[in-house]
């Protein structure tokens, strides 16, 4: 029996012997962090072969071993750190060893927060975004579209493969975009998506760490980001929390068995959000709305494990300490755990109290919306501290607005009829407002391709309260119908991205006539916007729509301008009396589009389906 016990001794020191000299780092998350933090704690993800078995030291001035934690998988450790004021900027190793022995090491290199970090502001109503899908906006470097380690080989023939757009492309044509009147960047997802098929879009994330190669390297990123800056631009970061790429590297081997929500068969997600803020929801919906995935190729994450929602919570700050950004778009906000996402948003507002995070609550109701607005009145005492919404009622609102029959629920009065809610928000003005984005048809479609109404939706959405939101390409007409022709119709190539492109629409020698005048117009509108505060904080009135027309001004201080939306087939001329509580205070007016001066504010005449936008002058 002894001889037997020496034997299994001399077995298992052999096997801990032939471990630790195959024991390797294969992850550190992350891998740097920021002297300065207002929160002096940090939790590493620590991925290797049974590096649960090891002990850890760290020798770093200033950086404390606070705790550390074995995930369930003997390839994971949590080490939970304390840095301190004092510490020393640098690199420095996180040291493995077992029996006192050092087994293998991890760099970790810590950097001084740059000054005024914590103050920075994010975007607000003072801009107006460009949302640009990366892959099929400008290619700038075509080497990246080839990279080897990246398993979908499809190219730009191929309606929903990869077709080249990156990093170098929207650097290139930025002075393009600030011209236009934008003033913030919304990217689609950037970070890793290496899937075997259709990732192109980006949220299908296999790496929270890393640019996807194809559009570039993280430094590219946070060269993008100082390029915006020094061109007035803002940089919006898509992120993902619901979900992540069922090829992300820990699918394989995951740190806890609740670090996903599974079901004994694939189980979908019922996409009805109203499940958690309605008091009368069964669990049993209510955890299909949460914990049921996306589509079988996105696992869904759970935020209720508390090492995942930190590591998520970290990884937005890593991201706007690094890429120095300006805002956030956080995808399919309502779905992963709401506590979780209310943790995240009051950590990300603590470390930066006047950065913005818009949310996707897609939901055409608003009341069923403004549950996840921050300080929304929630009777269970529940709190988002989510600051931002895009405003997916009035985008319904709009899609309706210019081709319906008028009448007193219908037509231009959906317009009116939505702002009227406002009262239900804490903040309407920090509501993103858009006619269209990547997941929903070209506005250009949706209204017949008829360009006055287009004018109307881009004049409604540059003189309304909230954030305005245009798509790449809408200042050009690009078309494209998403219930006939899938997503791919709504993502076409921005013509002249590409240098085998035979039409440029970067310039307006490559546009048609009605292109440029499409462009021009909402040239006009968002530089104008740019520069008047009256747009961008006043005061909105608004009146119910009369034959057709909708009428509302803002006003600030002394300055103000009044819009006339007329959706009448015909042309119109009116007095103005109705609209004398404004109108009796300015002599005189400027149309903002054609530069006119407007001496009689007493009677003014409207083009049929038209918008006119007057800065009223004393």
């Amino acid at each position: 029996m002894n001889r037997l016990k020496f034997v299994f001794g001399i077995f298992f020191l052999f096997g801990i012997i032939m471990s630790t000299q195959s024991m390797t780092i294969k992850r550190l998350e992350p891998s740097s962090w920021w002297i300065g933090m207002k929160n002096p704690e940090i939790m590493l993800l620590v991925y290797g072969d049974s590096i649960s078995s090891a002990d850890v030291s760290i020798n770093i001035p200033g950086v404390k071993i606070k705790e550390v934690r074995k995930g369930e998988s003997v390839n994971y450790l949590f080490i939970f750190l304390t840095i301190n004021q004092n510490a020393i900027a640098g690199e420095f190793p996180i040291k493995f060893n077992i029996n006192g022995k050092k087994v293998c090491s991890a760099f970790f290199k810590l950097w001084q927060r740059k000054t005024g970090s914590a103050d920075r502001i994010g975007f607000n109503s003072s801009d107006v975004i460009y949302l640009i899908m990366p892959d099929r906006f400008s290619q700038g470097n075509a080497v990246k579209l080839n990279s080897p380690e990246m398993l979908d080989k499809s190219g730009r023939k191929e309606p929903y493969g990869r077709h080249g757009g990156d990093l170098k492309g929207i650097s290139d044509h930025l002075n393009y975009i600030a011209n236009l009147g934008a003033t913030s960047i919304w990217l689609t997802p950037i970070l890793e998506n290496n899937q075997l098929r259709t990732s192109y879009h980006g949220y299908a994330i296999t790496d929270y760490y890393k640019v996807d190669p194809r559009f570039g390297t993280n430094e590219e990123y946070k060269n993008l980001s100082q390029s915006c800056h020094e061109k007035g631009l803002k940089l919006i970061m898509d992120m993902v929390f619901n979900h992540c790429g069922d090829n992300h590297w820990w699918m394989n081997d995951l740190p806890y068995q609740d670090w996903l929500h599974t079901f004994p068969t694939f189980t979908r997600s019922n996409y009805t959000i109203s499940t958690i803020a309605d008091a009368h929801s069964s669990q049993v919906d209510i955890d299909k709305t949460v914990k049921g995935w996306f589509d079988n190729s996105m696992p869904d994450l759970n935020l209720s494990n508390p090492e995942m929602r930190t590591y998520l919570i970290q990884n937005s700050i890593w991201w706007i300490e690094y890429a120095d950004l300006d805002g956030i778009r956080m995808d399919t906000y309502p779905y992963p755990e709401k506590e979780g996402m209310s943790e995240w948003m009051k950590a990300l507002l603590a470390e930066y109290p006047n950065f913005n995070v818009v949310g996707e609550v897609w939901n055409y109701n608003a009341s069923k919306i403004c549950f996840w607005q921050k300080d929304f009145p929630n009777k269970n005492g529940f709190n988002s501290y989510l600051p931002s919404l895009m405003d997916f009622p009035l985008m319904d609102a709009i899609h309706n607005a210019f081709i319906e029959k008028d009448s007193m629920d219908a037509g231009i009065s959906r317009l009116y009829d939505v702002i009227a809610d406002d009262y239900l928000f804490p903040n309407s003005n920090n509501l993103v407002v858009f006619s269209e984005n990547h997941d929903i048809g070209r506005i250009y479609e949706l209204l017949n391709k008829d360009v006055r109404k287009f004018k109307m939706a881009m004049a409604f959405l540059a003189t309304t309260r909230g954030i305005p939101q245009i798509y790449y390409g809408s200042e050009i007409l690009m078309d494209g119908n998403k219930p006939k022709n899938g997503d791919a119709e709504i993502r076409k190539d921005f013509p002249g991205g590409w240098t085998t492109d035979s039409i440029n629409a970067f310039s307006p020698e490559g546009r048609t006539a009605l292109q440029n005048d499409a462009f021009n117009y909402l040239s006009i509108l968002m530089n104008y916007r740019k520069t008047h505060p009256v747009l961008q904080q006043g005061k909105l009135i608004h009146y119910i729509p009369e034959n057709g027309l909708y009428v509302y001004y803002r006003e600030l201080q002394n300055s103000a301008v009044i819009v006339f939306l007329n959706n009448n087939s015909k042309k119109q001329t009116i007095t103005t009396t109705r609209y004398n509580e404004i109108l009796s205070k300015y002599k005189s007016g400027k149309d903002i589009i054609s530069g006119e001066i407007i001496s009689n504010l007493n009677q003014l005449n409207f083009k049929s389906k038209s918008a006119t936008i007057i800065e009223l002058i004393n």
